[in-house]
C-alpha cells in the first residue's frame, strides 16, 4: 500500500504525549511498519508530530508468541521516540483503551489489552464520560539490583531498582528541582547495572500517602509523566513509609496528577486521565524510512 492518506491521532496521559496509528488495516497493517527511523521522524518535535512515543493498535493474535492470553482482543505495540520497544507504558495504555471505546472496539466496563509486559486490565466507569479516571491494572513489582547510585549534573544519590513492568531507579530527594535538567542520561553506577537501560525517577516526598516525581526515561529523555515510573515510585514510597495494603498514593508529575492503588494482594492500579488533542493525515516525508 501506498504511504499516502495514513490517518493518526495524537493523545497524553498527563503530559506524556503519543501518536496513535491503527495497524488493523492499511499502511501500519505491517508488523514491521513502525521502523526506528520512521518513530525518530513522527516522534521528532521540531520537524515531525512531537510526542515520546508510538502506539501502534494491533490484533492481539498478531503478538501471540510474546504472551499466553485469550482475554485480549487488541495489541499495544509501544515504540518509544528513539525507535526502540518497550515493554509496556502505563499513561500510554489509558491513551489506547480511551481510543478502543471511542472507536467502538471495546465498550465501557473492564477490558484486557496485551503488552510486551503480558496482558493488563483496563477499567473505565460508565459514568467517566470525560475520560479523567481510567484504571489500569499494572500487576506486581520487585526490587532489581540494589546498592545502586545515580548521578546528574548536579549530585548523586542512592536508588532503589525496581522491576516488573519497566526496570527503574528510585532516587529519593528533597526537592526534585536537585536534579538539575535532565537533558543528559543520568549515570547508574556501578557501571553495567542496567545493560538494557533504565527509567530514572527522583521524587519528593509530600506526605506518607503523596509524593512529586520527575522522570527520565529510557529512549525519550525527561517526560512530563511515566505511568510504570509513577508504580515504581509509589510502591518504594509506600514501603519506606510502612503503608499496609490497601493502599493509595496520589503521585504528582509535571504534567499533572496520577493515583496508585494497591490491592490486599500487591497489585498495582494506575489511575488518571487520556486527552486526544489532535488527529490528521501524516505527511509522506515522514514515511520514510
Amino acid at each position: 500500500m501506498t504511504n499516502s492518506g495514513v490517518p493518526y491521532r495524537k493523545g497524553h496521559g498527563t503530559g506524556n504525549e503519543f501518536i496513535l496509528v491503527s495497524g488493523l488495516d492499511g499502511y501500519f497493517a505491517d508488523p514491521e511498519s513502525v521502523t526506528p527511523k520512521i518513530a525518530q521522524n513522527l516522534c521528532n518535535r521540531d520537524h515531525g508530530l512531537g510526542a515520546d512515543g508510538i502506539l501502534r493498535v494491533a490484533k492481539a493474535s498478531e503478538f501471540a508468541e510474546l504472551f499466553d492470553s485469550d482475554d485480549a482482543q487488541y495489541f499495544m505495540d509501544y515504540t518509544n521516540a528513539d525507535g526502540s520497544k518497550s515493554a509496556t507504558c502505563g499513561n500510554g495504555l489509558r491513551v489506547f483503551a480511551r481510543y478502543l471505546v471511542e472507536a467502538g472496539l471495546e465498550s465501557r466496563g473492564q477490558f484486557a489489552i496485551g503488552t510486551r509486559a503480558g496482558t493488563v486490565t483496563v477499567a473505565i466507569s460508565q459514568t467517566d464520560t470525560d475520560f479523567t479516571n481510567i484504571a489500569v491494572t499494572m500487576g506486581r513489582v520487585s526490587l532489581g539490583p540494589m546498592d545502586v547510585t545515580v548521578q546528574t549534573e548536579t549530585g548523586s544519590w542512592p536508588a532503589v531498582g525496581i522491576a516488573g513492568m519497566n526496570n527503574h531507579a528510585i532516587s529519593v530527594v528533597d526537592d526534585i528541582a536537585q536534579a538539575g535538567s535532565l537533558k543528559e542520561i543520568p549515570t547508574a553506577l556501578p557501571a553495567g547495572t542496567y545493560p538494557d537501560g533504565v527509567n530514572f525517577e527522583f521524587i519528593q516526598e509530600k506526605s506518607p500517602t503523596h509524593i512529586a516525581m520527575r522522570t527520565h526515561e529510557r529512549g525519550v529523555g525527561e517526560t512530563q509523566s511515566c505511568g510504570s515510573g509513577s508504580c515504581a515510585a509509589a510502591y518504594v514510597h509506600a514501603t519506606s513509609n510502612h503503608l499496609n495494603d490497601p493502599w493509595t498514593v496520589q503521585v504528582d508529575v509535571l504534567g499533572g496528577t496520577v493515583y496508585v492503588d494497591s490491592d490486599t494482594d500487591g497489585i498495582l492500579t494506575l489511575r488518571g486521565p487520556a486527552v486526544f488533542v489532535s488527529e490528521g493525515i501524516i505527511d509522506s516525508s515522514l514515511l520514510q524510512s
